[in-house]
Formats: C-alpha cells, structure tokens, sequence
C-alpha cells in the first residue's frame, strides 16, 4: 500500500472517532469549541481530499451536521454563541473549493448545491429567532460563495497556464520546423544546383573533351559528399534525445561558418560562376548561430546567381563592424529570378534567418541591373573561440 493510500485510509478510520471523542468529552454550552474541534478533525481527511475530494466532502458534511445537531447545550444560550455552532460546516465550504479547483464543472456544480441544501436545512432547524435564521443564512451562502470563487479562480488560473503551455510547446515545434526546412533547404539547393549544372557540362563534352567531362564528375563527387555530410549531421542532431548522447558515438563535420565562404567560392567557380569575396574590416571570430547564418545567406544567395541569374559572375563582400556585419552579394544578371517578383523558399530563409538574429534585410533588383542580396547582423553575446567555436 502506497503511502498516500495509507494516510486517506487512516484518515477515514480516525474522523468518526475523533468526533465522538468531541461530542462525549465536552461540558454544556461550549458550542465554539465544538465546532473549532470538528474544523481539526477534518484536518484528517487531507489524504481522501487529495484523492477523493468529493468523498472528503461527504464525510465532512456528515460530520459538521452530527456536530452542529449533537452538541451538548442549553436552549437559552446566548444567541451568538449558539450560532457559533454553524463554524463546523467551513471545512466542508474549503473542500467544495477544492473540488471546484480539481474537478469537471458538473461535479463542482452538484458539490456546491449539495452542501447549501445542507447547511441552509440545519440552520433553518436549529435556529429559532427569525433574525438570527437570516444572518446566519447569509453568512453560510457568503462563506460558500467565497470558497466557489477561490476556487474557481484557481480552476481559470491553471487552465490557463496549461492552454499557455500548450501553445508554447506548439511554437516551439513551428519554430524546430522551420529551422530545418531552413537549414536542409540552404543545404541541399545548393548542392543539387551545382551537382545539376555540373552533370550538364559533363554530358555536353563527355564525347568531345574527356578530360573536362571527368572534372565535372568530380566536382560532382565532391559537393554530393559534402551533401550527405551535412545530411548525416543534420539527422543525427534531430536523433538526439539528450545533450551529450552522441558525443562519443557520432562523429560529423562541424556547422559551416565565414572561413568556409573561400571554400563556397571555389565550388561556386568550378560550377560556371567566378565568385569574388571581398573581406572589409578586421576579421574576428564571432558567435556561432551569427556565422552559421551568414554562411547560410550567403551560400543561398549565390545558388540562386547560379541557378537563376544567367550570369558567369558575381560578387560578395563581407564587412566586419564594431556592431554588425554586412553581408551583400551582387550580380549583374537577368535580376528578379526566372522574370518573375514572386519570393521563393531561398530569399524567404534567408529574410527568416536574419529576423531571427534581428538584423535588416533586403533582396532585389538593381538600378543598373542584375540581383542585390543585403544583410545586416547585429553582433551580440560572448564571442566563440576555441573548442566552442569549432
């Protein structure tokens, strides 16, 4: 037997006597002692109110009732010590708020009424000025009335903490889905574009030029290798069940960072289109979502140059401020993509990417032609290095 069990049970054998122990062993006229003596009694049933409160509130109606019409006196006591008899029944009225705060509102509903019918008869019977059946009336229906609002207050206060819960935890898995769309989409695009671009070359000059044919194969290799690596590390990080799980059974590249941008280039280059990094300011390390995010930027920005803008180059400058850092890739191709204004998945991740950072953003033709990508990041929190950075 659970020890919570143990104790309602307990609970249940020790109330009876309790209240016989406190009818049988008082003198006359001591009505507030009796009524005091039955609010500690039920003090016992705490373990059948915490796993049956509406049972709690029957044997306490019962046991208030026995007091209240059982307690030794005179008929001609003073008229407010007499009354002071009625004290028994707020236990019962603590109770119905327990059960209004825990139970469904049919149950809470047919509590209440039950335990007014109760009190509202043993006032009435036991009470003879019509005066003095008024006020105590009064009081009973206020005491009842302030314990059904307590508890229903309490009731809204934890139904709303549960409904606000509810919905954080749906946001939270929106906002886990859209960072993996976000990252397998920058990731993949990517790859498939110059896996893609590099299959046309090699089937154009396959017959023609060998050797070029076997370059593009090869560039094809490399990027779908790097493809299922980054693959490989997104499942297994979206496998994990607990921070350091796979640490010592997974091994995977480290997240892209701005050192890997060069790297981007040559890629880029050997696809068709010669990127062009120009790096301002002094270069430092900076926190590790921040570089993730503009090598993600930047990468998507320039798949869509080689899939969309029909143009052998494009440039990409990165500049390093106090405050932000500037990341704008320019182009002097067709301009809007495929000839079109509509915003696809790319420029739509890339805008989520730097609201999420609270950064500006811009994408657009430009004046003198070609496609404008614009991006500034806002440098904030402790700086990555080390083994941290890696």
């Amino acid at each position: 037997m659970t020890r919570p069990k143990a104790l309602a049970g307990a609970g249940v054998a020790l109330y009876p006597v309790a209240l016989f122990l406190l009818l049988g062993g008082t003198p006359y006229s001591f009505y507030t002692v009796h009524a005091l003596g039955s609010l500690l009694a039920t003090s016992l049933l705490i373990g059948v109110v915490r796993r049956a409160p509406v049972r709690a509130l029957a044997m306490s109606l019962v046991g208030a009732t026995t007091v209240v019409l059982f307690t030794p006196g005179y008929d001609h006591s003073p008229t407010i010590s007499y009354q002071s008899r009625f004290l028994a029944y707020l236990a019962a009225d603590l109770i119905l708020g327990v059960i209004v705060a825990t139970r469904p509102r049919r149950v809470s509903s047919i509590a209440a009424s039950a335990t007014l019918v109760v009190q509202l008869s043993a006032i009435a019977f036991l009470t003879y000025e019509a005066y003095a059946l008024t006020g105590t009336g009064v009081i009973a229906l206020l005491a009842l009335a302030t314990s059904y609002a307590v508890g229903l207050l309490i009731r809204e206060r934890r139904e709303h903490a549960a409904a606000w819960r509810s919905q954080a935890l749906t946001e939270a898995v929106t906002a886990e889905r859209l960072r993996i769309a976000r990252e397998l989409h920058d990731m993949i695009a990517h790859s498939i574009g110059i896996i893609a671009i590099q299959a046309g070359v090699g089937r154009r000059v396959i017959d023609t030029r060998p050797a070029e044919a076997r370059s593009a194969l090869d560039a094809i290799e490399a990027t779908s290798r790097e493809a299922l690596s980054g693959l490989r590390r997104t499942l297994v990080a979206l496998r994990r069940t607990s921070p350091g799980e796979d640490a010592e059974h997974a091994s995977f590249a480290p997240s892209p960072s701005l050192t890997d941008i060069n790297r981007l280039a040559m890629t880029t280059t050997d696809a068709g289109v010669r990127v062009d990094v120009q790096w301002c300011g002094e270069r430092r390390p900076l926190p590790r979502d921040l570089e993730l995010s503009a090598y993600r930027i930047t990468q998507e920005a320039v798949t869509n140059v080689v899939r969309h803008a029909h143009t052998g180059h494009c440039q990409v400058t990165i500049t390093y401020k106090e405050e932000t850092l500037s990341i704008e890739i320019t182009d002097n191709g067709r301009g809007v993509p495929d000839g079109t204004t509509a915003r696809g998945f790319g420029i739509t991740g890339m805008q989520e990417r730097v609201s999420l950072l609270n950064g500006r953003f811009t994408a657009g033709p430009r004046p003198e032609g070609g496609f404008r990508v614009a991006a500034e990041l806002p440098v904030q929190g402790p700086v990555a290095t080390g083994a941290d950075a890696r």
